[in-house]
Order: structure tokens, then C-alpha cells, then sequence
């Protein structure tokens, strides 16, 4: 049971794509050793865990094997263990080395074809398990390919640039020495291959360019409208057909060359320019598009192409606007941009606005104010009366980084102060409360003074008509006498028409004592009678 082998040390393992090689050190210095390997890993059908001789890795000499056939569960947990033998001595099994295929494995180097033509290369690329059976990567059209481009030369300047499977790589030197190498990476899963071997081709010189091709190919997008534009230098008669590649086609590794279609309504045209909107069907994937020239003697040729992805070509035009006044607020009403057709920006862009407001004034030095808002209703407040305030908005994605052209200027006039209208109302009703309460008592003492003057110069009660006046002079007051009357006539006057009154008082009782007597009758006889009497003596007393 003692042995002198030790263990063998530092276990690892190399997986690219499918390919499995064990490595590991070994610091004893016997000779004739030998080393053996197993394996294990929890299989979800058998749940067997066992331990088994690892395939390929059986009484090894050098420090490494080859155990690819024994690696069919890419997913599941795999334990390994090594040791050294020799003849019936074995060592200690060495520390377990735990792995899962998938997670350790390298994207192997891609295959890549080169051609030079016309002074550019064109490349194809084919995926790192192009042709295999055992597959550890399943989705191919995952694999993104990173080009690699430099001149042969010892100061040679690296440029590095993403290409689809079927690629053509311009911008080249006529007549020089390109070498070039291509890796494929899985951006999702965060993983980057090996680069493929380097190859070498020399580029050729571009052809005269021909008058008959479309140049300065572009696009204006302006509210999810694409136009194409193009110009051309050709002076005879020359029609032209815009294509468009769906850029999804461009990531297979099939050839696409055939599978260009027209746009709708630019076929055969003579303008310069092209409406494409209608082949925009979705924003999530992107376009290719390139325009065919044809001369009258059936003679083609093909512009380059431009890329359309909608979201990220197309530009935010102005919004609209409209303002408003109320009492104390600035009203601002946002058209999104696009007009009648603003829903379609809506759907696809999460947009903003950005307000800027000022006071038109013939001060330059007035501030300014910007506010940013996600609804298409603003308002601003503290405002100054009977001040001209101008505005303009411009909508913004944050998202696609985009913004439009401010809108117009619209602009509006305060209305007037109405403080001051206030303080004189103010003013006002003060006012009349104070004469209000100075006017009360100065009334109240008024009207009592009139009725004083009133009882004492015009009384309401008359005296009798018997003593109404002497002489057709009339008594207006039994308080106050004539300024023409001695003092003394006025005290016999008054005792005479006490002593008088006093008389008729009597001779009125004793008549109306005696009408109640009789028939109950009233007259007036003997009351006519007493005063004639009583106006005679009066006269004789006077005189």
C-alpha cells in the first residue's frame, strides 16, 4: 500500500469548440511512469455518478490527452481525476478538477475565403464549426465576426471593423499587400474565439469609374418619410431602379446577390430621387438599398449601397405650437412632430420637449428659461403684466440620443395689471366706511335738531279754529306771539281767551247735556250761535 509516485498537479482543461484536452504537471522524477485519468458527472436520466476511466486518457506518457469522444453533456457538471502508475504502483488520485464544458469551451477560429477584385476584397466567412457533426455552438446566425486589416508593412496601422459572413472590404490602396484575420464572437454570452489564421492577398486597381452609375447615393429621413437621393453624371437618356436588401439576409451565410428587390413606384423612373417609406414595415430590423442604372442600350450598373436603420436615420422635425393667457399662467399646447401623421413618432420614439421662453423685449440681455417636459401641455407661471412672452420647442429622444429643430416663434402679450384696480376698489370701500361712520351720528344729530326746529316753528297739531286767529292774524305757535304785540296786550289777550274758552267749554257741555236729553240728535246751532257771541265780546274787549 506505500508508494514513492506522488500525485500529478496543476489539472487542466482546454475545450475548444468540441475539443477536450487534460493537462496537468507531474514533479517526480521516476522514470517508466505512466499516467491514467477518470471521469464522472451527474447524468440526469441515470442519475449515475460513478466514477469511469476517461477515454483517451489511459496509460498516457506525455502530460496531456485528448478525452474529446468522452464529452457528450455540454451542460452537465464533470468531475476528472488523475494519477501516475507504474507497473502495479499507482499514486494518490490527484485534487478533482470540476468543469462544465459549455462555460470553459473557446469559440474556434472561423474559415474565410479572400478575393481581389476591382480594387476591394471580398470576403466570406464561414462559422467555426462550418461542416462538424458534434456542435457546441447550435446557432450559427448568433455569431458575430470581427475583421482585423492592416498593410503588410513594418509601420502597418491595425483597423479593426465589423463584417457580415458575405462582406466586401473597400477603402483600400490599389496595388498593395493586405493581410487580414477574422474572429467570431457570441456578444449575448459575452464570449469572444480565436482568430483564424492569417492570410495575405494583394488588391488590384478600381476600374474607371463609369459615368453611368449613381453617385452620392444618400437618404433624408425627416418623420419617418425616407427619400433616396442620388446624383449622376451621365448626359444621355438613363432610367433607374431602386433595390432593397432586408439586412437580416446579410447575416446568413447564404449567398443574398439574388435576393434584391425593387421598390414599389421606382422602377424605370428618371428622377434622381426615390420615396421608399413603403418598404419601412418594421423599425427593428434595418434595410439595404442601392440604385441600378440602365441606358438605352440595356447597359447596368450598380451604385453602392446605404444602410437604412429607421430609427437611427430617420430625424425629429419641428414640433407645433400654440399659446395661450389666462389670468395667471402661460398655456403652452405641443404638436408632436409629423403633423396629421404624428402618431407614427409617437409609436416609436419616447419623446420629450424642451420649452425655452422669454420675455420680447427690447432688453438683450433678458434671460432665456428653458423647462423639459414629457407631456405636450406646459405652463409657465410668474409672469409680468402687459409683457410680450415669446416661445419655442424642440422635441428630443433621449434614447436615440435625436433631437429636432426648434419650432417657431409664438408669441403673446400679457394682460394689464390688475392691482392697480384693486387698490382703488380698496381705496374706495375704505373711504365709505369712513364717511359712513362720521355721516351716522352727524345725521342722527342733524334730524334730531330738524325735529326740534320742526316741533317748535311748525307744529303738526293746529290750534281751534275758534282762536285761529283775531283780525285775520294767525297764531302759528300758542308759544309765541307777534313781534308787533306789546307784552301787556298778550297777557290780557291770553286771560280773555282762557276766561272765553272757559265759557264756551261750559255752554258746550250744557248744550251737548241737553241735545242727549232730546232725540239724541246732534247740531251745531248752538255752537254757531256761542261763537258769534263769544266773537262779538272778543271785539268789544279788544276795542
Amino acid at each position: 500500500g506505500q508508494t514513492n509516485l506522488k500525485s500529478p498537479q496543476d489539472i487542466q482543461v482546454y475545450a475548444v469548440n468540441t475539443n477536450f484536452t487534460l493537462r496537468w504537471n507531474y514533479t517526480g522524477n521516476d522514470t517508466n511512469v505512466t499516467f491514467s485519468a477518470e471521469y464522472r458527472f451527474e447524468d440526469s436520466e441515470t442519475n449515475e455518478i460513478e466514477w469511469k476511466e476517461l477515454p483517451g486518457c489511459q496509460n498516457v506518457t506525455c502530460m496531456e490527452c485528448d478525452f474529446s469522444s468522452a464529452i457528450t453533456k455540454y451542460y452537465d457538471t464533470h468531475h476528472v481525476r488523475i494519477r501516475a502508475e507504474r507497473k502495479e504502483e499507482v499514486s494518490p488520485w490527484s485534487s478533482i478538477f470540476e468543469m462544465i464544458p459549455y462555460f470553459i469551451a473557446q469559440i474556434g477560429p472561423p474559415g474565410i475565403e479572400l478575393q481581389s477584385t476591382n480594387g476591394v476584397i471580398k470576403i466570406k466567412v464561414s462559422p467555426p464549426e462550418a461542416n462538424q457533426v458534434r456542435k457546441m455552438w447550435i446557432a450559427d446566425l448568433r455569431f458575430k465576426y470581427n475583421l482585423v486589416i492592416w498593410k503588410n508593412s513594418s509601420n502597418a496601422e491595425f483597423r479593426s471593423q465589423r463584417i457580415f459572413p458575405t462582406d466586401i472590404i473597400d477603402d483600400l490602396a490599389p496595388d498593395t499587400t493586405y493581410c487580414l484575420k477574422v474572429q467570431a464572437t457570441l456578444p449575448l454570452d459575452f464570449q469572444e474565439g480565436l482568430f483564424s489564421p492569417i492570410r495575405c492577398v494583394k488588391t488590384t486597381r478600381k476600374a474607371v469609374n463609369d459615368l453611368l452609375c449613381a453617385t452620392n447615393v444618400s437618404i433624408l429621413a425627416l418623420n419617418m418619410k425616407f427619400h433616396l437621393h442620388w446624383n449622376t453624371q451621365y448626359k444621355q437618356h438613363v432610367s433607374y431602379n431602386v433595390q432593397y436588401l432586408i439586412g437580416y439576409l446579410k447575416k446568413l451565410h447564404d449567398d443574398y446577390s439574388v435576393k434584391w428587390l425593387n421598390v414599389p413606384g421606382c422602377e424605370n423612373i428618371t428622377d434622381t430621387q426615390c420615396n421608399f417609406s413603403s418598404i419601412i414595415t418594421t423599425t427593428s430590423g434595418f434595410y439595404y438599398l442601392r440604385v441600378q442604372a440602365m441606358n438605352e442600350y440595356n447597359k447596368s450598373c450598380l451604385s453602392n449601397e446605404v444602410k437604412v436603420d429607421p430609427l437611427i436615420t430617420n430625424e425629429i422635425g419641428p414640433p407645433g405650437v400654440k399659446v395661450d393667457i389666462s389670468d395667471v399662467l402661460l398655456h403652452i399646447q405641443i404638436s408632436p412632430p409629423g403633423g396629421s401623421e404624428s402618431d407614427v413618432m409617437t409609436d416609436h420614439y419616447d419623446l420629450s420637449y424642451r420649452v425655452l421662453y422669454w420675455k420680447n423685449s427690447s432688453n438683450n440681455e433678458e434671460e432665456i428659461k428653458m423647462q423639459e417636459i414629457k407631456q405636450t401641455i406646459g405652463t409657465v407661471s410668474d409672469l409680468t403684466p402687459s409683457t410680450l412672452y415669446c416661445v419655442k420647442v424642440q422635441a428630443f429622444s433621449e434614447a436615440y440620443n435625436k433631437s429636432s429643430r426648434y419650432s417657431k416663434e409664438e408669441c403673446i402679450r400679457t394682460p394689464g395689471d390688475k392691482v392697480l384696480p384693486l387698490v382703488i376698489l380698496a381705496t374706495f370701500v375704505t373711504a365709505l366706511f369712513a364717511v359712513l361712520l362720521v355721516a351716522t351720528p352727524l345725521t342722527f344729530v342733524l334730524y334730531q335738531a330738524y325735529n326740534k326746529i320742526k316741533y317748535v316753528f311748525f307744529p303738526s297739531c293746529q290750534p281751534p279754529l275758534n282762536i285761529e286767529g283775531f283780525e285775520g292774524q294767525l297764531f302759528s305757535s300758542p308759544y309765541l306771539s307777534t313781534a308787533e304785540e306789546p307784552i301787556e296786550n298778550c297777557s290780557i289777550i291770553e286771560t280773555i281767551i282762557t276766561e272765553e274758552l272757559n265759557q264756551i267749554d261750559f255752554k258746550d257741555y250744557k248744550h251737548s247735556k241737553q241735545s242727549s236729553r232730546d232725540s239724541g240728535n246732534y247740531s251745531n246751532d248752538d255752537n254757531t250761535s256761542g261763537s258769534k257771541v263769544s266773537e262779538e265780546m272778543l271785539d268789544k274787549e279788544i276795542v
